[in-house]
């Protein structure tokens, strides 16, 4: 969004009368209602938030104490062209420094402590491997600019093993994008397709993590909680421990209408009667929904039961095809989960070995790893990270915490003869170690430090599965005069899932339209049309070695104002 798209929006004819209901407590909803108020001029009091849990923030948590441990199922890695994201937090006030907003605070950290790391992968039990290049063959590199270039009708629902060379995915970069992202050889190519244009302005740093952002804390009480905050502060209603199970959706010809909202509260079901002039936003699916949690002597269960978000989100898809087909995303949960886990660990023996590979002191409020640490060799294929200490807000000096995933839950570990998905905390921290050197008779002195709590998400890479359009809906569908839907399963045109901005954007999308807003969304960063970006992407994807017909560009190019592009 540029700065002449940066307007204060005019007062939306007769929206005292209005009441807004926003279903899913997560980023996209508490988002949605931040819009609702500042650009839509709606009275907070009018905006209710309905959340089956008991708490708000979705996958954006963090929670826990130094005598029981700490947990976060997740993290996002976020960038400076998370147009949507910055553009939100840029009006919400700090809970540490409340004369500042919360992009203040952020970018000001950020520019202290620019993000890089010093070990990106290790193998053969703790040797740092070389991470300078992304060992990628001109085959590879062919690969990457045809899907690069290919349409996504074209490609349709291949996945990444149909489209690649066998051979590109031994290679270092499917080993970084695999483990930074998630992605799976089973997963969408028409999602790696959209990271690639999304985030190819990173592709230079992308051995290094240059480039990467990260909060202070944990994103709940770094993101979440200010804003959360400030809603309350506008008198948003927060209701928790309120399932909604379905709505009543009047459609006539090309009219779509939602007439009620059944919900289920305290064992008793009830119906909020609402009108055409009133708004209701769902978040249809969820990618933490039945995460179950481990400890160090129990490892975590996983629950195969259809989650409550995806039961509504059927629900209301059996309506109309425009809502989209959920069983697209939820219906192969042996393919959509992983697990991770924290790790608590007090004294220093933990401290002093993170040290040791990150190459540098676990100073407060510095970045320590600079991003995941991902094992070559580990039949999990398993990443840690420690990012800035302290992690938690009531964390002690003397303690720092770790996160693990991996992407194989159900093979054998290398040193535990079990499935990851079979292991106790104290199990999982001792595979961690194991890949780290530590020999079997010195690895109790790390356990007596530690807790580890693990977390199986069966649907934790759902939005990744192989799609078509119409399997997600647009925010509005077409038609719709009160509906609008929010987060990941939404199809917003050229972004990509699995990030802060993608739900943000939704819920803007779906704010300005909804209450016919004469304002843009932030535009997407379009760096895939910079040929600056484009060339210095293809010198990264080359290694070094001479680009395509280098040498004659060069010549053409010699005393024009283009000279060094390549």
């Amino acid at each position: 969004m540029g700065n002449y798209q940066k307007i204060n929006t005019l007062k939306p004819e007769g929206i005292e009368s209005k009441k807004a209901y926003l279903i899913g407590g997560g980023i996209a909803s508490l988002a949605a209602a931040a819009y609702l108020i500042n650009d839509g001029h709606m009275n907070g009091e009018k905006i209710t938030i309905l959340e089956q849990g008991n708490i708000f923030g979705g996958a954006m948590d963090g929670i826990g104490n130094p005598e029981e441990g700490y947990v976060a199922r997740g993290g996002r890695e976020m960038e400076e062209h998370y147009e949507c994201t910055w553009d939100l937090f840029s009006k919400i006030p700090s809970i540490e420094e409340p004369h500042r907003t919360v992009l203040d605070e952020f970018k000001e950290l950020n520019d202290i402590d620019p993000n890089y790391s010093n070990c990106r992968v290790i193998a053969n039990r703790g040797e740092k491997l070389d991470f300078s290049s992304l060992g990628l063959e001109d085959i590879h590199v062919k690969q990457l600019t045809k899907l690069f270039l290919a349409t996504e009708d074209a490609l349709g629902k291949l996945t990444v093993k149909e489209f690649f060379d066998a051979s590109f995915l031994e290679t270092d970069m499917w080993l970084y994008w695999r483990s930074m992202f998630a992605f799976e050889d089973w997963h969408s190519v028409v999602e790696m397709k959209r990271y690639m244009h999304r985030f190819i302005h990173l592709i230079p740093g992308m051995t290094k993590m240059d480039g990467l952002l990260f909060t202070k804390y944990n994103q709940y009480d770094s993101m979440i909680l200010p804003l959360k905050k400030w809603l309350e502060l506008q008198n948003v209603v927060f209701e928790n421990n309120t399932k909604v199970v379905d709505l009543d959706i009047e459609i006539n010809l090309n009219e779509k209408i939602v007439k009620g909202i059944h919900i289920l509260r305290n064992n008793n079901n009830e119906v909020i009667k609402t009108t055409e002039n009133d708004l209701v936003f769902v978040t249809n699916g969820s990618m933490t929904e039945n995460s179950t949690l481990g400890n160090m002597n129990t490892a975590p269960v996983l629950d195969r039961s259809e989650g409550g978000c995806w039961s509504l989100w059927k629900n209301i898809a059996k309506k109309d095809s425009s809502f989209g087909r959920p069983e697209v995303f939820c219906s192969d949960i042996d393919k959509t989960k992983w697990e991770s886990y924290t790790i608590t660990a007090k004294g220093t023996k933990m401290k002093e070995l993170i040290e040791k590979f990150a190459e540098r002191k676990i100073i407060k409020n510095r970045t320590v790893t600079g991003g995941i640490i991902t094992i070559k060799d580990s039949n999990w294929l398993l990443s840690v990270t420690v990012n800035r200490q302290p992690q938690f807000k009531n964390q002690p000096e003397d303690t720092i915490v770790l996160w693990a995933y991996a992407l194989f839950p159900d093979k054998k570990g290398n040193f535990i003869q079990k499935e990851m998905s079979a292991c106790t905390g104290k199990e999982l921290l001792e595979e961690l170690l194991y890949h780290f050197g530590i020999d079997e008779e010195n690895m109790q002195e790390y356990i007596n430090e530690s807790i580890v709590i693990p977390v199986m998400m069966p649907y934790i890479t759902s939005q990744f599965m192989p799609r078509v359009k119409g399997d997600r809906p647009e925010v509005v569908p077409t038609g719709s005069k009160n509906l609008a839907f929010l987060g990941q399963y939404t199809e917003i045109k050229n972004d990509c899932v699995f990030t802060v901005d993608y739900s943000i954007r939704s819920a803007i999308i779906a704010v300005y339209t909804l209450l016919g807003l004469k304002k843009n969304p932030p535009e997407i960063y379009s760096s895939q049309y910079d040929i600056r970006v484009i060339a210095n992407a293809a010198k990264t994807l080359y290694s070094g070695r001479p680009l395509p017909a280098e040498f004659i560009i060069k010549k053409l190019l010699s005393n024009t104002s283009l000279e060094g592009l390549i």
